[in-house]
């Protein structure tokens, strides 16, 4: 089931104008300054925004097309907020069980089983809202959202209200929810770290345009799109451990431009990690270093170089055929005489785990 949206909603101060096919499975972070229209794209899927120039169909249910459409009680998402938006009269189970209102009673029940499993959230299931703490009422909203076992999730920046370490709490519940369901989950929100971390896909907004679709790996690693040319330019990698060094406590984790040494507690061969380089810490040399505390160096050829200004250059790197990002001085990238299809060697400082 793809979602495929084409929306033109105008406003007195604000446009939203795009075109995309959302993938079926994983999770499509909605990823824009404030005011770029990703809220207003999630209402607009969940049918809290009407225009008549839209036209949105889910597998080969149409639900809008132009001023014709479904409802949004008839629509399968579940849906949600920024705020936890529980009914504060009832128990943690009542809000949990409404969403479970227009089910069988099997049904139901199973359900409602699986989503408190998932949540993490037996414990406190007789307790009222105002009892739990901001991430256990999130935590709830999202069990809700769940339990009307919807074809769809729509997260609307749920993290914005907490604090550190109700998010540090929560995000591990995210991650499995995005593991163990096989439904699109389209998650809103401008942290960027965030959607590193949780993202499959990104649907890149600004100012109400589509400005990229695709892959998150493909959108971060290329120089023709805004995400590139930010101080907080990464790439990420999917890699698989292939041994564990107990003696230094580092995983060599494979990918198909080579491999890399990174701290680690054991994980088993062959688990699947995703991880993060920042271009800050990747640099260049024209020949293999000896003599240096940087473990992971790897052959690369140079695609593209970007002049960022006066003073620093960004440049694509290629691994076998994966995409690595170096932000290095103007200064250095003259004095090494760098240029677009040259072998040279990336040096990466740090690499961080994310999954």
């Amino acid at each position: 089931m793809s979602i495929e949206i084409s929306l033109d909603i105008q406003r007195d101060d604000f446009s939203l104008s795009l075109n995309a096919s959302i993938p079926e499975q994983g999770v499509t972070a909605i990823f824009g300054p404030s005011g770029s229209g990703k809220t207003t794209l999630l209402r607009a899927i969940a049918g809290l925004e009407n225009d008549n120039n839209s036209f949105i169909k889910v597998g080969e249910t149409v639900w809008q097309e132009n001023s014709t459409l479904v409802p949004t009680h008839k629509r399968d998402v579940g849906y949600v907020f920024q705020e936890p938006s529980l009914f504060m009269h009832l128990s943690v189970i009542d809000n949990i069980q409404f969403g479970l209102r227009r089910a069988p009673r099997p049904v139901a029940d199973q359900v409602l089983s699986d989503v408190i499993g998932l949540l993490d959230i037996k414990s406190f299931l007789a307790r009222m809202p105002n009892q739990l703490s901001g991430g256990e009422q999130q935590r709830v909203a999202i069990a809700r959202a769940l339990a009307s076992n919807p074809s769809m999730l729509l997260l609307d920046e749920p993290l914005a209200a907490l604090g550190d370490e109700q998010k540090a709490e929560i995000f591990p519940y995210l991650e499995s929810i995005s593991k163990k369901l096989s439904i699109p989950i389209l998650y809103v929100s401008h942290s960027r770290a965030e959607i590193s971390r949780l993202a499959d896909h990104i649907l890149l907004l600004e100012k109400g345009k589509l400005k990229g679709f695709g892959n998150i790996k493909d959108i971060y690693a290329s120089l023709d799109l805004p995400l590139a040319h930010q101080s907080s330019a990464e790439t990420i990698l999917d890699t698989t451990v292939s041994s564990h060094d107990p003696d230094f406590n580092l995983a060599n984790l494979e990918f198909s431009g080579g491999s890399l040494l990174v701290a680690s507690d054991p994980l088993p061969v062959g688990t699947d990690v995703k991880i993060q380089i920042s271009a800050r810490d990747v640099s260049i040399t024209l020949n293999r270093q000896v003599g240096t505390s940087i473990l992971n160096v790897i052959p690369v050829t140079i695609d593209q170089i970007f002049a960022e200004n006066k003073a620093q250059v960004t440049i694509r790197l290629i691994a076998g055929k994966i995409p690595i990002l170096a932000r290095i001085t103007l200064k250095s990238c003259q004095d090494l005489k760098l240029k677009s299809g040259d072998s040279v060697y990336a040096q990466i400082k740090t690499v961080a785990i994310l999954s």
